[in-house]
């Protein structure tokens, strides 16, 4: 929590659930990235927060952005993005997305399916096209499975393809994971995408750009490698694969530009007991999954809480959200524990909330509305 936020909490206990969110710290993460991997252009995934104050200072600092849809293109373009600056990243986009992206000026999208680059070649020619490659994600937290990209031979014949198509075949692309707590996962990543570039150039197609992808993480309750680590390991692993003759660079981060700029201030409603004698005590809060913390599905993502009592006596909790749902229980199998004199009505704060939960926010399950957002 950033002196900012404490202070905003203290002089104006803001209604709950909220978020608030310090935009300075989002401004120090981007210049912290930019130090890392000063040779990489950083394209923000609009996807983790697309708040407009966020989008403003990022195009301020010259940032490009990831979007997911035509709306977080429109999104970047009210906030001042030049159209050339902006990546279309999905690799699933209706023909009608693709058509207002290519209207609007957008010259850069993403594919991992024949399909989806035979829409791009009609309703976008003359783009610049990156396809997205399957990799590991061992080490992350919250894996994308194998929903996004495809095998490397597949790859391979789809730039060939692009090039015949009349678009420009400019990159590859990949994902270790969102949330990746191992900085080696990028070595075999750049490995396996090095060996595409030789084998295309080879077949007559130059490509001149690696997107790296996101995943970067942040601090929950656990430590984390810092992003000199990550940046560290990507060049090394990049100057071993590619020597001197180094590609264009893009990176696209989420959750580290905006995590630990945000905390969800919540209430608790209910502390109980499912037995008289049970040490465990279940911990309702006025947030749950549908309210957006949606990434403690599977218990992944592991918020660190802060209570008014902190400091005292504890004992294991089971915390679960407001909604008549039963799946909106957060966390049984983690281990948390927390203050046994926390009550109804205390304020809690999840830490490092500021990605991934305004924009999962459901807009009225149970009537609940989403929380609110304070951007300071």
């Amino acid at each position: 929590m950033t002196p900012k936020i404490a202070q905003y909490l203290r002089d104006h206990a803001p209604a709950t659930p909220c978020l608030v969110l310090d935009v300075d710290r989002v401004e120090q993460n981007y210049r912290r990235l930019k130090a890392a991997l000063p040779l990489a252009r950083v394209y923000y995934a609009v996807k983790a927060n697309p708040a407009a104050p966020i989008l403003a200072r990022l195009t301020g600092l010259g940032s490009f952005f990831d979007a997911a849809s035509w709306e977080e293109i429109e999104a970047c373009l009210v906030a001042g993005a030049r159209p050339e600056a902006i990546s279309f990243g999905n690799t699933v986009k209706k023909v009608s997305a693709i058509k207002a992206a290519h209207e609007a000026g957008v010259t850069m999208f993403a594919f991992d399916s024949e399909p989806e680059l035979l829409k791009l070649a009609k309703h976008a020619p003359g783009a610049r096209v990156y396809c997205r490659i399957l990799v590991e994600n061992k080490g992350a937290e919250w894996p994308l499975s194998r929903k996004f990209g495809c095998e490397l031979e597949m790859a391979r014949d789809l730039m060939v393809q692009a090039a015949e198509l009349g678009l420009d075949p400019y990159g590859i692309s990949f994902h270790v994971g969102s949330q990746q707590t191992r900085t080696d996962t990028y070595e075999g990543a750049i490995a396996r995408v090095a060996m595409l570039f030789t084998d295309l150039k080879e077949a007559g197609v130059k490509l001149r750009m690696v997107n790296l992808g996101g995943g970067y993480p942040v601090r929950y309750r656990q430590e984390v490698p810092g992003i000199d680590d990550f940046g560290t390991a990507i060049m090394g692993a990049m100057t071993k694969h590619f020597g001197n003759d180094l590609p264009e660079m893009v990176i696209e981060p989420g959750r580290f530009m905006v995590g630990d700029a945000g905390v969800v201030s919540s209430e608790v409603v209910l502390v109980s007991r499912k037995g008289k004698d049970d040490p465990v005590r279940w911990v309702y809060l006025d947030i749950g999954r549908f309210g957006g913390l949606a990434e403690t599905e599977g218990e992944a993502i592991k918020y660190a809480f802060h209570t008014p009592h902190d400091g005292g006596a504890d004992g294991p909790v089971t915390i679960a959200g407001p909604t008549c749902d039963s799946t909106d229980t957060l966390y049984e199998k983690s281990n948390y524990r927390l203050p046994l004199a926390l009550g109804c009505g205390d304020r809690v704060e999840l830490l490092s909330t500021g990605a991934y939960v305004t924009s999962y926010a459901a807009q009225s399950f149970n009537g609940f509305r989403p929380l609110a957002e304070h951007y300071i």
